[in-house]
């Protein structure tokens, strides 16, 4: 692990590469750098930029390994509850609803999830928040399904409610546990998530091996079924995961390919073989992350290119001036030079 002034730290940008820029009217406005790994089924490195082995926070790319954590538990989680223990999603009704069939199968209430407050991000569901005057809440925060999980773990154990995110709480030394298994490499760091979980750091290439393990698992008959569980109701219910037009959610439906994001520009994808990528952008942006993963993974061989640019046309926004178009968000030299091997 680095250590800068005294503190641990990811990566620095002298171990990072540009991964992309935003061009406005022919010039260069923004660079976006950082990492990046594709790893083949068999979990060899295909391709590697900048750092891949130095820690990084995967924010909320653990979800599913916290999910399985939960699973493991005897939370008998079924259908679009299984993708929402795994989601960020955008507090859409359907997303809150879910979240609280899970909260009632659980014995607790919506006062027991100990995510922060918030407004959700989906316009309507937030508009009708405004406008009935109850503000913010819990189960509106991205990972409320998460916590649903935990608490719902919590109850079938007899475990303790109140400290379900404590690092000692035997659900956490759980997650710690499944995520050391998937990820194939001891935790770096521990750190406390947007939402008050704790959070891992690990490598780049380990956090492209777990999720490269769980995207397999449908298909291996020696994998944890409950991690094919977890797999395969994502894939099912991609509006789950994220939301309606959100970049998880269209890569899930139009490519059959595992996709989840993380605070701070960190992605993972994976195909069903089990081929895999892992980034960070390390300024901490998102934006670039789809367009430069995708482009990764499709040309290592392991999806259809041409649906990839299908599918970035929906999701990579357009640079605008005056309402019109005047730039693009593209791919930066490091990256086109693998298209061209």
């Amino acid at each position: 692990m680095r250590n800068t002034g005294g503190m641990p730290s990811t990566f620095t940008t002298a171990d990072a590469v540009d991964l992309a820029v935003l061009e406005r009217n022919g010039f260069v406005e923004s660079r976006h750098v950082g990492a990046a790994v594709v790893l083949a089924a068999d979990g060899t490195v295909v391709t590697e930029l900048g750092d891949i082995t130095g820690p990084v926070f995967p924010r909320s790319t653990l979800k599913p390994f916290q999910a399985l954590a939960s699973m493991k538990a005897g939370v008998p989680l079924r259908g679009p509850q299984v993708a929402l223990a795994a989601a960020s999603h955008v507090g859409a009704r359907e997303h809150t609803d879910v979240v609280r069939t899970m909260l009632d199968a659980a014995g607790v209430t919506e006062e027991h999830l100990q995510c922060p407050e918030d407004w959700p991000q989906d316009e309507q569901a937030r508009n009708e928040l405004v406008r009935s005057g109850r503000g913010k809440q819990r189960i509106a925060f991205n990972c409320s399904g998460k916590h649903a999980a935990f608490l719902w773990a919590c109850t079938e154990n007899g475990w303790d409610t109140d400290t379900y995110l404590d690092p000692t709480h035997p659900l956490q030394r759980s997650v710690a546990s499944v995520i050391e298994e998937y990820t194939e490499e001891p935790v770096a760091a521990w750190g406390v998530d947007g939402c008050g979980a704790p959070v891992a750091a690990v490598s780049l290439t380990g956090l492209a091996r777990g999720i490269g393990r769980m995207a397999k698992a449908p298909s291996d008959k020696h994998a944890d079924a409950r991690a094919a569980t977890i797999t395969t109701a994502m894939l099912d219910y991609p509006w789950a995961v994220h939301g309606e037009g959100r970049e998880n959610s269209v890569v899930m439906e139009d490519l059959g390919v595992l996709a989840k994001s993380g605070a701070e520009g960190v992605l993972v994808l994976a195909a069903p073989t089990g081929a895999c990528l892992a980034l960070k952008i390390l300024d901490g942006s998102s934006r670039a992350a789809t367009l430069v993963g995708l482009t990764l993974l499709a040309a290592s061989g392991a999806i259809d290119a041409d649906k990839v640019g299908a599918v970035l046309e929906k999701v990579v926004q357009p640079v605008l001036g005056g309402g019109r178009p005047v730039g693009s968000l593209r791919l930066a030299a490091p990256v086109l030079a693998l298209l061209d091997r």
